[in-house]
């Protein structure tokens, strides 16, 4: 079935509706005043068979949740790495920056064996039970990006261009402006902005994925993308096989112009590589170009030699061995709190994709991204920082957003009786203890039915000679939960007088 130049509309249009789509469920995946999300936000996620892949060899099971990945596969053994070019928000964006940034390299190097090299690493390391996805996968890198310092960006600069306008302009500039922030609040915007760590490292990862154009189109999409190798090697076997398999010797437009670098050094086309851009349909002036539905005949040969296999098989061996040998590995991590819903450290390393969509639901800003503190396996995964928020005893958004299955969903009951930590009282900081002042901020506060927070009536002889009868405040381990608001409502400055530790297995 011969495919007509107006396919390269269709495929744009697709871009569109998918990039749309991305878009919107990004900005669902948000508090908006209620504790519930009623779409499935997470979905671009359950649909990377490179998250399937990872997770699965991690885990050594298989994580129903991502059952949606076999469809993306299905696809691609269909029609070839039509994900790719039809599908992926992060391609599309590529695709638009292409107007503003242009190649500067007359000879751009071939460097596509590296996307093999990165998904070999990732899989053999996650098969030893050490996961990095979240420092490749496109769909990671692009919502932490999005989420971690794109989004504060834009809402800064909205609000403060509506704020300016408020303060300075004519009363009637202001009442036309009105309208147009309410909309941007209600569809654009976030119903109340969080702010993020790592938001310089998180944009500055996302803007190099873009500013790899200037070495060529689609750089990181042929060369970089471990998703995009693993695509590769399914649409070895794909039923849609463009003709004819060479370029033309007088002509070769399509091989000049193929974004994806389709054409090997004899000028056969190599169809792993290619996305289904469409592009050759319009360049070909014979109209001789075109693609048909045919059994496939794969070849064994990929853009990787022997020897980089092996070599990037034994890094992904030796990552898991440097990250379990390292100082940091021994030491205890009490003072590290995990969301509501993960389990053990091990699993929830092996099933966190480092999205960051928990932390850009948090109402209360409290979840935000480890840096080095665990060693680089467990960058940007989310703890609780109480003393910059809390977590909400009432909400389960967090645990709902998780793509993987590392945050395990949680009804409101079980959120209730979900230990995050610990609290325990610095007695060298509390004024009541110090400075011998009554202060019940942190009991009042304490959100479990019995409260966790009791109090011991002392009498206390000041300096001055007089009495007071103060409430002295200790934890009651058994009933805390380690939500934090303890520790964020602490009026003592700097350090908070009452402090939650996670749950270190080796101490518990």
């Amino acid at each position: 079935m011969p495919m007509k130049p107006y396919w390269k509309q269709v495929r744009r249009l697709s871009q569109g509706i998918c990039l749309l789509i991305f878009l919107f469920l990004f900005r669902q995946t948000d508090y908006s005043g209620t504790d519930t999300i009623p779409y499935a936000v997470n979905l671009f996620f359950r649909l990377d068979p490179l998250v399937l892949a990872v997770v699965t060899l991690a885990m050594k099971t298989f994580v129903s949740l991502l059952w949606p990945a076999f469809i993306t596969i299905a696809l691609t053994l269909v029609f070839g790495r039509v994900f790719c070019s039809w599908v992926c928000p992060l391609g599309t964006l590529i695709d638009l920056s292409d107007r503003f940034i242009k190649p500067r390299l007359k000879r751009e190097p071939d460097l596509k064996f590296l996307k093999y090299g990165i998904l070999t690493v990732l899989l053999m390391s996650s098969a030893f039970g050490v996961q990095f996805l979240g420092f490749a996968d496109p769909f990671s890198l692009l919502v932490r990006g999005l989420a971690f310092s794109l989004d504060p960006m834009m809402n800064y600069l909205t609000s403060g261009f509506f704020d300016t306008v408020y303060a300075h302009a004519p009363a009637f500039v202001s009442d036309l402006t009105e309208h147009l922030y309410q909309g941007l609040k209600a569809f654009v915007l976030p119903y109340k902005q969080s702010f993020f760590h790592l938001a310089w490292l998180s944009f500055c990862i996302l803007a190099g994925i873009f500013l790899l154009e200037f070495f060529g189109r689609r750089f990181w999409c042929r060369n970089l993308c471990p998703l995009g190798g693993l695509l590769a090697l399914i649409s070895k076997f794909s039923i849609l096989r463009r003709i004819p398999v060479k370029s033309c010797s007088h002509c070769r437009l399509c091989e000049s112009g193929c974004r994806m670098k389709a054409f090997d050094e004899n000028s056969r086309f190599q169809p792993e590589e290619c996305n289904l851009c469409m592009d050759c349909l319009e360049f070909c002036p014979d109209g001789i170009t075109a693609f048909r539905f045919s059994l496939p005949r794969p070849r064994p040969f990929v853009d990787i030699t022997r020897r980089q296999v092996i070599l990037a098989g034994l890094t992904g061996l030796a990552l898991p061995v440097l990250t379990r040998t390292q100082a940091v590995s021994q030491l205890p991590h009490d003072n590290i709190i995990r969301p509501p819903g993960a389990g053990d450290e091990i699993e929830f390393s092996a099933l966190c994709v480092r999205c960051g969509e928990c932390m850009k639901v948090c109402i209360n800003n409290a979840l935000q991204p480890l840096f080095l503190e665990k060693g680089i396996e467990g960058m940007f995964t989310p703890v609780l920082f109480p003393r910059m928020g809390y977590c909400e005893f009432n909400c389960t958004l967090c645990s709902g957003v998780c793509p993987t299955g590392a945050l395990e969903k949680l009804t409101l009951d079980q959120k209730h009786g979900f230990v995050l930590g610990r609290a325990y009282f610095d007695k060298n900081k509390c004024m009541v203890y110090v400075r011998e002042k009554s202060c019940i901020v942190c009991e009042e506060h304490c959100p479990v039915h019995d409260k966790a927070i009791k109090f011991d009536e002392k009498t206390v002889q000041r300096a001055d000679g007089t009495s007071v009868l103060l409430k002295q405040p200790h934890v009651v381990e058994a009933l805390c939960i380690g939500c934090g608001i303890c520790e964020y409502v602490c009026p003592v400055e700097g350090a908070a007088a009452i402090r939650v530790f996670g749950k270190d297995e080796r101490r518990s």
